[in-house]
């Protein structure tokens, strides 16, 4: 998959089929988006296109309205990437691009691609300012421009229709197998590895502090989990919280990880961390000395695991 940034570094020449969306968490309602657009590509041989934004629009739009995302931007373009479209157009959302309507956006896509043979979303996708687009104008604007349209019914699971938004509930709720079920894939954070205040080391048990910056996450606690270190992946204990035993007045939340029978500096580098099982919730301890046993508890369950 070639990442670009405009239509035009597609082949010239070549017609195209486009997946749009913003596709947060790539489940399986969006899977199914992109496998049709691949689909149709090799039918009409056509490259494959996924369209997609480097952030949320409600970040423009909408900023009080912003959800915590469930992937971040380099973890999506992992799992588009493992769909195998030929071309990733990702786009930066800004306020001129915000103000497009529906109509423009598309006649301006398709005359910078030229060749659209067709476009593929989901049934109840909404674009363009004041989500003027839908599958209908895309619909109308086919048979005029001569383009075919998928609007994709949702995928359900246990009769409800997978969504980004039912999957941040489940993840909120601590619900991680449903998660994973609608994801396709074990859920999972990946961030990269930001300087933390070593307490852990001070402790015996350091950890690598993920930058979790507008990131849904599972409840708090200390969790089981695994880890991808330098292609392996290795056992690890998980604690998202406060660290209530510091009595800091206002604690900033963590997310940091304790990579079983490891050593090596990850400052900068990226992680990806599957919770397996929780362990306990984050509790505060008398001292430090008492914290750090029950550390040490934490990881011989977590190896029993």
């Amino acid at each position: 998959m070639k990442v670009i940034s405009s239509p035009g570094e597609v082949e010239k020449g070549k017609k195209v089929c486009v997946a749009i969306g913003f596709f947060d968490g790539v489940h399986l309602g969006h899977q199914q988006i992109i496998r049709q657009t691949i689909t149709d590509a090799q039918q009409h041989d056509a490259a494959s296109v996924v369209f997609t934004f480097d952030r949320h629009p409600n970040t423009i739009v909408a900023p009080e309205r912003l959800p915590p995302l469930i992937y971040s931007l380099p973890q999506k373009i992992r799992n588009l990437r493992q769909l195998g479209p030929d071309n990733l157009l990702l786009i930066p959302f800004d306020p001129e691009f915000s103000r497009q309507t529906g109509e423009s956006f598309i006649r301006s896509l398709w005359t910078e691609f030229r060749a659209i043979q067709c476009i593929c979303v989901g049934a109840n996708f909404g674009f363009g300012h004041r989500r003027s687009g839908n599958v209908s104008l895309l619909g109308k604007l086919g048979s005029e421009l001569g383009f075919s349209v998928h609007g994709m019914a949702a995928v359900s699971l246990d009769g409800q229709a997978i969504s980004s938004t039912r999957i941040r509930e489940s993840i909120l709720r601590g619900d991680l197998d449903v998660a994973g079920q609608m994801l396709g894939r074990a859920y999972s954070v990946s961030s990269r590895v930001v300087e933390g205040d070593k307490l852990g080391r001070t402790l015996g048990f350091p950890t690598a502090n993920l930058d979790i910056t507008g990131l849904v996450l599972p409840p708090q606690g200390v969790y089981a989990a695994t880890v991808q270190v330098e292609g392996k992946t290795r056992h690890a204990v998980l604690n998202i919280g406060r660290r209530p035993t510091l009595n800091n007045p206002a604690p900033p939340l963590r997310f940091e990880t304790h990579i079983l029978d490891f050593a090596g500096d990850l400052y900068g580098h990226e992680l990806e961390v599957t919770p397996v099982q929780k362990l306990r919730d984050e509790q505060k301890f008398s001292t430090l000395e008492a914290l750090k046993s029950q550390i040490a508890r934490d990881i011989q369950l977590a190896r029993s695991l």
